[in-house]
């Protein structure tokens, strides 16, 4: 905006004042009930809210752009804003017009910026999903040493880990922030490892990455002389909590939310998955956007907000730790056998409420009554299970969790006699604090009452001396309470007696409004007194947020500790409901699961009244399985299967299989299905190859590799050559677990020569030229693919078929009396023109069989034992390959 010739007004000039220092942003500008924009953002906002663009004067001799959108509604458009990728600054009044109008008439109303919204700062629950964080991070990078930060102000919730550069594209596809910061020098080469993911990059400058002044800034901030106090951080490890404290100074003006001491998270202490394992396996996202379809949404059984984010975390990162897991699956095992108290315990949760995030509102001085009215439910759930865990024996987590319920009786008693059952939203709206709680504030209600009693009282009185009935006393911001009736019953009014007592003071077009003195006075009375009612109610307010913001330690304990019961009564409601089993877990190279199933699948086949067929895995003695078998087979659900129930496993779940052992799986590479990347440059075989190349280059002894159809985005014989060379690879230097599925049959000599690879196909059966599926993965090979019965099934037209049908077993047979190039080139030219073959004709219904005839007329409910029996020894008659 050029500010710098042409008249504005005071209020315009105020406005480009607060504008110029948020350039980056839209900046909503209050005026009353409204937050307006102008100039360019009201052009912006207008187009990005599909709202009404309209005109407010002249600058510089141009229309003045403006557009504005209510302030009761506001956060419904900041979330529209926030999704298209906009940054909200907010210019709030801050002070009483009352109180411009005193320093003159054209005075404006002092404003300022009061926070500026961002993707990864928002704390109100109709921004956010309850289910889900919503990160804030921040990376740094000083020469070689690298961290990441990040940090959910809207729970507290602050982590960093020790990160390269090269792992920085994993970790962001793990904890799919919504913002990260950087240095201003690093945006551009951080943009390559950033695209893709859906997040803003906010760069700061070189000093908000400063670890010296950001350590001590960090001390100050937990009253602490060291961070040793929290563990040994490195030089990056601070510096990235440093820029991601400076920046919530700036976006909330000085209002730091309630920041819980950094947890600092070990390298390689959870299982790595790369960003295209994770969209392959569709473990928190299904591949269509969302969660439904995802693992995480199959096995979501949680009834808490913080439970749903816990179980979103522990399925995002699965743990390497062999203690955590134990302990983890420890508790669910136990809950799996306590029916009654995994449902008393699910039924007590349902009353709990988001605490942390009500925690970070009233740091933020953005919660209400409400919030405390959520706290002293959940410190009633609190108690609740507290009284149904006592004196039992629990498994050393839970009993841990439970422990961390109690130690909040003052709080909660507190919190019982100050609040009304149901308060209000906004501490504003007053009448949130229970009779009986503080005498002054009684007193003054009293006083408020009772003057609306009396002005009833005056009003009926009014009425019978002047035999007016329909006489009123009303109120409003201009007259304060006045006389009101209509112009006909005015004169009476006017006229002696009344004259004396009652004064004029307005006439309308219908109506005629008087006062009194006595009126004047009461009005003051009442007037004051639901004044001083509201402020005391505003103390009381802040007692209260006082009281509970000193136990926001504890009480973010006890969050984690309902958040934990939740999760695991989750996940053994889920494994006694669905079959699960417990898996065993070692440091050993084993991985053997007996009829194992896919937990999303069979889900969706559950509801479509259809089972799962259940397969084995065992890559104990061969770590590698070579998989052959027709397309629609199942091969691709085989391997995201056993990549899934390894996922479980480590999360402290039990598996969809009937048993289960499983040697860690440090890492898990997925590369299975097709897809492009066209706005890059690269092709299908493209990114099939980068991804493939990412794996063969990190995958270690203890990864757990799928691969479905490597090479077959090029010329047969070149894939088959990079197929071979990648399972060598595999075999010999990465020595990982591993399903290679394929359709190169010529790859199974590699079972011959490879001490650990054996292979494994998907059965089928063929019945009167049509393909049946049988979804069993058995020991050994495929004799073919199958192929064109699948296109028939897919509905290719039957010339196409048939046509196909004739060109393989042409190229078949020539492959096998003399194969190569010169070879294949005279079958071709041999193969007659596809016009020239004459449609199949159609076939015309099959003739029922003897045994069809048989089956007809019985009815199996009718039949006895004996009956059957007969019946079967009498249908084995009719097979023409029968014996008499």
């Amino acid at each position: 905006m050029n500010t710098q010739a042409g008249t504005v007004t005071p209020m315009m000039a105020q406005y480009l004042e607060i504008k110029a220092a948020h350039g980056d942003a839209l900046l909503f500008y209050r005026m009353g009930d409204f937050y307006e924009m102008f100039f360019d953002d009201a052009v912006a906002a207008a187009e990005a809210l599909d709202i009404a663009l309209t005109k407010r004067g002249k600058h510089m001799g141009q229309d003045i752009a403006m557009c504005g959108v209510p302030v009761h509604a506001a956060e419904s458009y900041l979330l529209t804003l926030i999704r298209k990728g906009f940054r909200v600054a907010i210019a709030e009044q801050l002070e009483d017009p009352a109180e411009a109008k005193k320093r003159g008439s054209k005075s404006v109303v002092k404003r300022d910026v009061v926070r500026l919204v961002t993707p990864g700062t928002l704390t109100e629950e109709s921004l956010l999903d309850a289910r889900r964080h919503n990160f804030l991070a921040a990376f740094s990078e000083l020469r070689e040493d690298c961290a990441l930060a990040w940090v959910d102000i809207s729970t507290g919730a602050l982590s960093v880990l020790g990160c390269e550069r090269l792992a920085l594209g994993p970790e962001l596809a793990r904890l799919t922030p919504r913002e990260l910061l950087v240095e201003d020098s690093m945006e551009q080469a951080l943009g390559e490892v950033t695209e893709g993911f859906d997040l803003s990059v906010t760069p700061l400058h070189r000093g908000a990455f400063d670890s010296a002044g950001g350590a001590k800034r960090l001390a100050a901030l937990w009253q602490v002389a060291s961070l040793d106090a929290f563990g040994s951080f490195s030089r990056a490890e601070i510096s990235a909590m440093a820029a991601l404290v400076e920046y919530l100074e700036l976006t909330q003006k000085g209002k730091l939310p309630l920041l819980r001491p950094p947890q600092q998270e070990a390298r390689m202490s959870a299982m790595r998955i790369d960003a295209a394992t994770r969209r392959s396996l569709e473990l928190t996202h299904a591949m269509g956007g969302g969660r439904d379809g995802s693992l995480l949404h199959a096995i979501d059984r949680t009834v808490t907000a913080g439970g749903a984010r816990l179980l979103e975390r522990r399925v995002a990162s699965p743990s390497c730790n062999l203690d955590t897991i134990s302990a983890r699956q420890e508790t669910v095992a136990h809950l799996v056998g306590e029916d009654r108290l995994r449902e008393d315990l699910r039924r007590h949760l349902r009353g709990a409420h988001d605490l942390d995030r009500a925690l970070s509102r009233l740091a933020l001085d953005r919660g209400g009554p409400r919030d405390m009215a959520a706290i002293r439910a959940t410190l009633d759930v609190a108690d609740e299970i507290g009284a149904l865990a006592e004196g039992r024996d629990l498994p050393a987590p839970l009993a841990e969790a439970v422990r961390d319920l109690s130690g909040h009786a003052a709080l909660h008693e507190l919190l019982d006699q100050a609040l009304v059952a149901e308060p209000p939203l906004l501490a504003r709206d007053g009448g949130f604090v229970a009779s009986g709680y503080d005498e002054e504030l009684d007193e003054a209600r009293r006083l408020r009452d009772e003057g609306r009693g009396v002005i009833a009282g005056m009003q009926a009185e009014y009425a019978a001396e002047t035999g007016i009935q329909s006489l009123k006393i009303k109120h409003n911001n201009v007259l304060g309470y006045f006389i009101e009736t209509t112009a006909t019953h005015a004169a009476k009014m006017l006229a002696p007696p009344h004259s004396e007592r009652f004064i004029h003071r307005q006439t309308t077009a219908n109506q005629v409004r008087f006062t009194t003195v006595e009126l004047n006075e009461i009005e003051t009375r009442i007037l004051n007194a639901g004044g001083h009612a509201l402020e005391l109610e505003k103390r009381v307010f802040d007692r209260l947020k006082g009281s509970i913001l000193d136990a926001a330690g504890p009480l973010g304990q006890l969050a984690r500790a309902l958040s934990e019961i939740d999760l695991a009564c989750g996940l053994a409601d889920l494994a006694r409901g669905a079959d699960w089993c417990r898996p065993r877990l070692d440091d050993s190279r084993a991985f053997h699961v007996e009829a194992g199933r896919h937990p999303v699948v069979e889900q969706a086949l559950r509801r479509a009244g259809e089972s799962f067929v259940g397969n084995d895995c065992d890559l104990g003695d061969a770590p590698l399985w070579l998989l052959t078998g027709p397309n629609m087979a199942g091969k691709s659900t085989f391997l995201r299967q056993n990549a899934l129930i390894a996922v479980l496993a480590q999360i402290g779940s039990f598996v969809p299989a009937a048993a289960a052992h499983i040697g860690i799986v440090s890492q898990i590479f997925s590369r299975v299905g097709a897809s492009d990347d066209l706005a890059r440059g690269r092709s299908t075989f493209m990114v099939e190859m980068v991804e493939t190349a990412a794996i063969l280059n990190q995958a270690d002894d203890r990864a757990l590799v799928i691969l479905d159809e490597i090479g077959r985005g090029t010329a047969t014989y070149d894939g088959l050559s990079i197929a071979w060379a990648v399972l060598e690879h595999l075999h010999e230097v990465n020595r990982c677990r591993g399903i290679f599925a394929t359709h190169y049959h010529e790859m199974t000599q590699l079972a011959a020569k490879l001490d650990g690879v054996a292979t494994a196909t998907v059965a089928v059966r063929e019945w009167q030229g049509e393909v049946i599926f049988l979804h069993e993965v058995r020991r050994g090979t495929a004799d073919r693919s199958y192929g064109v019965q699948v296109a028939r099934l897919a509905g290719l037209p039957a010339s196409v078929v048939d046509r196909a049908r004739v060109v393989l077993q042409a190229l078949e047979q020539g492959e096998s009396e003399g194969p190569g190039r010169g070879a294949r080139q005279a079958l071709i030219d041999d193969l007659p023109l596809f016009a020239a073959v004459p449609p199949a004709p159609q076939p015309g219904p099959a003739a029922a069989s003897p045994v069809e005839e048989r089956l007809r007329g019985v009815q199996p409910d009718e039949l006895s034992p004996r009956e059957a029996l007969e019946l079967l020894y009498e249908l084995r008659g009719l097979l023409p390959s029968a014996s008499s």
